[in-house]
């Protein structure tokens, strides 16, 4: 009986402290729930007033799209640009007409068009010379145009599927099993059995003769 006291004290002890273990401690330096729960309420309500984006109608569209952010024209040098390619001299009368030669194309015909020519072609030059300075370090060349989504590489994948008709025709030989593919099957009677020469109204052996003009017709008479 002493014994079984014993244990029962034991027990009820180590339950105690275990629920005390378990029990969760409230810590001095936090504040009470409740106005922990309010003041992070009130915070998020004000972060939402700060943070509210305002309502974009036609007329906020209208005026962000009315400030673009990156023109193409820059990649094209000002009208009043001193440093343009032709205050250079870089391209001449000469080089101008040599190119078109080279294009089969017709020289200018007038002095005003060979002027608009050579700033056409040093606005593409710049243009060029522009794409030329683009840092490409780092960038895989692209080798096709293709659909590089997950579902194009997908239908683009060869896979066993494809193949299966393929190797339907093959068969294992050997002790190496190596694959050797099947003979074709032989053509269907009646297919290739008809006479070529039975509508031909004249034959030489195994040809059939075509004549080509009246001359050849007379000819032959002549000979036979």
């Amino acid at each position: 009986m002493q014994n079984t006291a014993m244990v029962s004290s034991v027990y009820q002890f180590c339950r105690l402290a275990l629920r005390r273990s378990t029990r969760p401690r409230a810590s001095p330096h936090l504040a009470p729930t409740s106005y922990r729960n309010s003041k992070r309420n009130l915070s998020y309500s004000n972060f939402k007033k700060s943070s509210a984006l305002p309502e974009r109608g036609d007329s906020a569209i209208g005026a962000i799209l009315s400030k673009p952010t990156w023109s193409v024209r820059s990649l094209l040098p000002p009208p009043s640009d001193s440093s343009h390619p032709l205050h250079d001299g870089e391209i001449s009368s000469k080089t101008l007409h040599h190119l078109l030669r080279l294009s089969a194309l017709p020289p200018p015909a007038s002095p005003a068009e060979e002027e608009d020519m050579l700033k056409t072609l040093s606005s593409q030059l710049h243009f060029v010379r522009a794409i030329q300075q683009v840092d490409t370090t780092g960038v895989e060349p692209l080798r096709s145009i293709r659909d590089e989504t997950v579902e194009g590489l997908k239908q683009q994948t060869i896979g066993l599927q494809e193949l299966k008709e393929a190797l339907s025709n093959e068969d294992i030989v050997g002790h190496g099993r190596r694959p050797r593919r099947k003979r074709a099957p032989t053509v269907e009677p009646g297919v290739e059995d008809w006479n070529v020469q039975a509508n031909a109204s004249e034959t030489v052996g195994p040809y059939f003769v075509v004549r080509s003009g009246a001359s050849d017709t007379e000819n032959c008479n002549d000979k036979q």
